[in-house]
């Protein structure tokens, strides 16, 4: 039976409170969708209210692939993914959010670039950026992501991420704490980075991503100065210019005052 065979692909999905079961059914259903079949999804339910946490245990009901595992206190998103790659089989592990949309061969083609090309660890791609049912355009991001490149923002989309598992085999994983909340995703590539791992962007679109067109812009003081911190921190350790490293480090305070594209 196929739930007895260990998958190529896990699907990964940290969840807390999505009450829109439209956009979560949407999410879910274009996993299972995908023209590539062999993989298993393991969503976190990472401490939900009632109502909530009843759509995704819904959701077991729709394709024995899907298994919800369910914490009844909230941890946040890095503690949640660490905890579905725990629990993961898969050889490679792709990310996924409650309120994005794959594209039907996103996880083939991710596949088929790690299977051919063992020199990277990790593989994304590029997106149309939606806000409710309008495309308010493409983002475009940098094929093979040098250090300049982490400068202005993560290189990397990171719910069209697929992960070689042994990556997670080797001590990394997704740092928990109160200083990587909201970053964990660019804290977590700038690490791989200096350690000297590599990832590559498929100038394709395979995805659709969900942006709030304000929601940078309404982002607390309080995750701004960590972010500050996050910067400070790696771009040092990145061998970044000075010169460089002082002009974006206090990008997210300066973006309080100057629009967001």
């Amino acid at each position: 039976m196929q739930n007895e065979r260990t998958p190529v692909v896990s699907v990964i999905m940290g969840v807390y409170n999505q009450y829109s079961e439209v956009q979560l059914l949407a999410a879910v259903n274009s996993i299972l969708i995908q023209t590539f079949k062999d993989f298993e999804f393991i969503i976190y339910d990472d401490g939900s209210e009632a109502e909530p946490a009843a759509l995704l245990q819904n959701l077991m009901t729709i394709d024995s692939r899907i298994r919800v595992i369910r914490c009844e206190e909230n941890h946040g998103l890095a503690f949640s993914l660490n905890r579905c790659i725990n629990e993961a089989k898969g050889k490679y592990l792709a990310r996924m959010d409650a309120d994005d949309f794959s594209l039907p061969n996103r996880l083939e083609e991710e596949v088929k670039f790690l299977d051919e090309h063992p020199e990277y660890d990790w593989v994304g791609c590029n997106a149309k950026i939606f806000e409710g049912k309008r495309i308010r355009g493409t983002r475009i991001m940098a094929e093979e992501p040098n250090k300049y490149n982490f400068l202005p923002f993560s290189p990397y989309i990171h719910p069209t991420v697929m992960f070689r598992r042994s990556l997670f085999e080797t001590g990394s994983s997704y740092n928990v704490s109160q200083e990587t909340l909201r970053c964990e995703d660019y804290e977590l590539f700038m690490r791989l980075y200096q350690q000297g791992y590599r990832g590559y962007n498929l100038q394709k679109i395979l995805f659709l991503y969900r942006e709030d067109v304000d929601a940078y812009r309404r982002r607390t003081c309080k995750s701004r100065l960590r972010e500050v911190s996050i910067r400070r921190k790696h771009f040092c350790k990145m061998g970044l210019p000075w010169k460089k490293r002082v002009l974006y480090i206090f990008r997210p305070i300066m973006s309080m005052l100057i629009p967001y594209p």
